[in-house]
């Protein structure tokens, strides 16, 4: 009973609202969809075939709808917005629940407004304007692919071939101006850009192409992406062709327009393909499942009853297929839940009063919220692969076919999907592995380029103008050999522009110049303002000794460096006398204390090789200690007057001289340079005891060492005095901090080594504090750029770099005493080779005297050991010391003597034998 009452209130309350209002009963007979297509476009055309194909589908198939007839209306918008507007009125007299389209971007901005109001869905397979997503437009349905998914992939194709600046040719209307926007914001995540934006009308003249692309021609970019209909395009290439702009050296990139006039009506006319012959399509890309093989199979059939001509399917006319069962699926799970359509009579459109469109015919549809939501929720498999929208409204896993124009049609060279990017793999297969985005992973087949050739354009070329490449040159007055101007002329020479031109010879292609002087040749210029003027495109490019500092990077490009460069601190130095201990400065203590112990060790050595052989090295202790050190040292002036007897001997005191040889010669090469090496008298050490002094510091005037000791370092500036040429720095310098000069001059490293070539005086003190270099400048983004720093690159390989250094900076005089005064004291290290062969020299004559020794010993005492016979048997410890005393009293022996002894024993023992045989006879 209360339901029944619930009921009759809200009947009650739509009558006294709104009107008379019309219902249909539970699952009606039949049911009414609107399409408006354009008929005789690319696209419409194939969208009438397959929209009436999927409703006979749906209409013959008992598990969908079920007991419902599905039933659409077309209507022929022409592409117009004000067409479009008056067919979706004349769709809401005739109580429509949905309509499948409008197909163009331009006419779906206009109607989803009247969709809208009236809520009606629309679902469109063909306006791809990406911002038609937005909330503005809640009862517009995509389905087919945003041109947001196609910009993306554009933007990706051009990263992949290193291209960083396009032209974009587009019909200036919300379908090609919003599919450019989000062009322009995925080539930017990339870190490239369009380099122009040339608009045409919407349905442009030849005229107005030609002018156009003639523009485009005269421009240094030629990576051009063409986003227009099929008509346009068409023209556009017909001019491009024409104008010879597609041949060897373009680059086009045609948006999905391209492909789809190939599938409806490949082959085209071999005049219309010959104009696009290398370019680069897109097509969205739909998965290969049964459904499709079945559709397409009876294309033929379909085609000839819809008597439409010779069109094929495109990829439009796949989604407008599966627009049509998307609906009817919304459809019947809208009739399981609400049962019934009710429209109902807008009480706004009652008090509108004359006129023909007989608005007050429009319904409201009633239940259009509910159907909205049952579309956004459906899944089911289409010829296009799974039919489903994603959170934010558009299709799931978007993809395109990457295709390459060939011959009288296209080839795949590869795929796109934002689940990859670039492969060659078909998406079907990607989306069951986990998602890479690698940079090495993304790859292509080989491109077949305009002018049939397979090596990629470099994209863009000097523009063909007339005009010159601006060069801004500092019109230096210090320092001629970095860069100057020929008194008389413009002519300009120098380092550096010796690099520019050598640079520009390696190039592939001829680039026109003129070198312009910037500075008014009194005083150097500020080379901040000039990489300014090449920021605000007063000049092209700046060449030059600059700087590559933070600051200037942020507002031009800048090469590969040149030259090394870094800020050092230049200060004054003389003549310094030595102190008494200056002998001692050429040895570290270590090699004192090493060189010391082998003269010992080296003594002891032949002391104890001769001892037993040579009568100078014997005596009383005393004497053979003072033999030793005698020996040692006189070794070292060659002045020893002991003779060596022995072959061991010999060779120790051979190996001995050779290194005492090398460290007598080594020791007065190192003291001579300390005695005579210059010594600093500034207190100025380095850049640390500038910023903790108050003396007074110079600089070159337009140099950037100014703002980096001032903003970097914190010194004053009442402290920094700028100089103009070599001969201030030395005028300054010389008179120093006390007497109106400077305590230091802070400087960058080639202007200093060429400052102290001819200045003996002054050195440089510290290491670097900076690291830089100098680069020339070109505008943001110039291709010119990386091609000069591969020049650069290709010079410094090749030699060709130094060799122009050194024609103009390499300086004989001063140039070798203009580095940081070093230590000229020898190490051990240097030396420990020299000290390791003299000592295993040494230890090894040891080794080979004491076997020899302990041989003659153990002969000498298995000779004396019969002398006692009737001797007692002494305990093992008292017989052991009494032959290491025996060894070291025959060691101690001269060597005559144990042998005279060694005899005479013989001679006892022979007479013994004898007499104790007299005796038993």
């Amino acid at each position: 009973m209360k339901l029944l009452l619930l009921e009759f209130l809200f009947i009650w309350y739509v009558l006294m609202t709104t009107g008379v209002s019309k219902n249909h009963s539970s699952r009606p007979d039949v049911v009414n969809i609107g399409a408006i297509l354009a008929f005789n476009s690319t696209i419409g055309r194939a969208a009438q075939i397959a929209i009436d194909a999927a409703v006979n589908d749906v209409n013959s198939d008992p598990d969908i709808l079920r007991g419902t007839r599905l039933v659409v209306h077309q209507q022929d918008s022409n592409c117009n917005g004000f067409t479009g507007i008056v067919e979706a009125l004349q769709f809401m007299e005739t109580d429509i629940v949905a309509i499948v389209g409008p197909q163009s971007s331009v006419v779906a901005h206009v109607i989803t407004h009247l969709a809208n109001e009236l809520k009606v869905p629309l679902l469109s397979f063909s306006a791809t304007d990406p911002t038609l997503s937005s909330l503005q437009y809640p009862f517009f349905v995509r389905t087919t692919q945003s041109d947001a998914f196609q910009m993306d992939a554009i933007s990706e194709l051009v990263d992949y071939f290193q291209w960083k600046e396009v032209i974009v040719i587009f019909v200036d209307d919300d379908y090609g101006r919003n599919g450019v926007a989000y062009l322009n914001d995925k080539l930017a995540e990339r870190h490239c850009s369009i380099f122009y934006k040339a608009a045409l009308p919407p349905e442009p003249s030849r005229d107005d192409i030609v002018d156009l692309l003639v523009r485009v021609a005269l421009m240094e970019s030629r990576v051009i992406v063409l986003h227009a209909n099929t008509d346009s395009g068409v023209k556009v290439f017909s001019v491009a062709h024409y104008l010879g702009m597609t041949i060897t050296g373009y680059v086009w990139i045609a948006t999905d327009w391209l492909s789809s006039l190939l599938d409806s009506f490949s082959p085209l006319e071999s005049e219309i393909m010959d104009t696009m012959q290398g370019v680069l399509s897109l097509r969205q890309h739909t998965a290969n499942t049964k459904r499709r093989k079945n559709l397409l199979s009876r294309w033929s059939k379909l085609k000839k009853e819809d008597d439409n001509g010779n069109v094929r399917v495109n990829s439009y006319g796949l989604y407008a297929y599966d627009s049509v069962w998307m609906v009817a699926h919304a459809l019947d799970a809208f009739f399981d839940d609400v049962g019934a359509i009710t429209f109902y009579n807008d009480s706004r459109l009652q008090d509108v009063d004359g006129g023909i469109l007989n608005l007050k015919a429009m319904s409201v549809f009633a239940q259009g919220d509910v159907l909205l939501k049952k579309i956004q929720s459906t899944v089911f498999e289409g010829v296009t692969g799974p039919f489903q929208l994603d959170s934010d409204g558009n299709l799931v896993h978007p993809a395109y076919d990457i295709l390459n124009i060939v011959g009288t049609g296209s080839r795949g060279i590869g795929y796109w999907s934002n689940y990859s990017g670039l492969s060659t793999e078909i998406p079907e297969t990607l989306y069951l592995k986990p998602p890479n985005s690698s940079i090495a992973d993304k790859k292509l087949y080989d491109v077949i380029w305009p002018g049939q050739t397979t090596t990629k354009p470099r994209g863009w070329v000097f523009p063909n103008n007339g005009q010159e490449l601006r060069v801004g040159v500092p019109y230096r007055v210090s320092y001629p050999q970095v860069v100057s101007k020929e008194m008389g002329s413009d002519r300009m020479n120098g380092y550096c522009i010796d690099v520019f031109t050598a640079a520009l010879n390696l190039l592939p292609y001829p680039v026109v110049y003129r070198l312009i002087p910037f500075g008014n040749g009194h005083v150097n210029p500020n080379y901040t303002n000039l990489v300014e003027k090449v920021s605000s495109n007063e000049f092209d490019a700046a060449v030059g000794d600059i700087t590559i500092v933070m600051d200037r990077t942020k507002i031009v490009d800048f090469t590969q460096p040149f030259i090394e460069s870094g800020l050092v601190v230049l200060t004054s130095v003389k003549e310094h006398d030595s102190s008494a201990w200056a002998f001692l400065q050429p040895f570290t203590w270590e090699m004192w204390a090493v060189t010391g112990g082998f003269f010992l060790f080296v003594g002891a050595v032949i002391w104890i090789l001769e001892h037993r052989i040579n009568d100078e090295f014997r005596g009383p202790p005393k004497k053979q200690l003072v033999t030793i050190f005698w020996f040692s040292f006189s070794t070292l002036f060659f002045a020893h007057r002991e003779a060596t007897v022995s072959s061991l001997g010999r060779l120790v005191l051979l190996i001995w001289l050779f290194v005492v040889l090398i460290i007598q010669s080594s020791y007065t090469a190192s003291l001579t340079s300390i005695l005579t090496v210059r010594k600093l008298l500034s207190p100025i050490t380095g850049i640390d005891s500038i910023v903790n002094s108050n003396d007074p510091v110079g600089y070159q005037v337009g140099s950037f060492a100014e703002k980096y000791l001032i903003e970097e370092l914190k010194i004053s500036r009442s402290r920094l005095k700028v100089l103009h040429n070599p001969e201030e720095y030395a005028r300054a310098l010389e008179l120093g901090p006390n007497e109106g000069g400077v305590a230091a001059v802070v400087d960058e490293r080639p202007y200093v080594q060429l400052f102290l070539s001819t200045k003996c005086k002054f050195a440089i003190v510290g290491s670097e504090f900076t690291r830089s270099g100098w680069g020339f400048a070109f505008h943001r983004d110039s291709p010119l750029a990386v091609d000069m720093s591969t020049a650069i690159l290709q010079l410094s390989e090749t030699g060709d770099l130094q060799r122009i250094h050194d024609k103009w900076l390499m300086r004989s005089s001063c140039i070798s005493e203009s580095t940081e005064i070093e230590s000229n004291r020898l190490q051990l290290q240097s030396f420990w080779g020299l000290f390791a062969i003299c000592g295993v020299a040494c230890f090894f004559a040891l080794l080979v005297y004491f076997i020899m020794i302990v041989r003659e010993f153990l002969r000498h005492f298995s000779q004396k050991a019969p002398e006692t016979p009737e001797a007692s048997v002494s305990s093992a410890g008292s017989k052991s010391g009494r032959i290491l005393q025996s060894f070291l009293s025959f060691a101690d022996d001269k060597q005559e003597d144990s042998r005279k002894r060694s005899k005479s024993g013989k001679i006892l023992s022979a007479a013994r034998n004898s007499m104790g045989i007299e005796n038993e006879t």
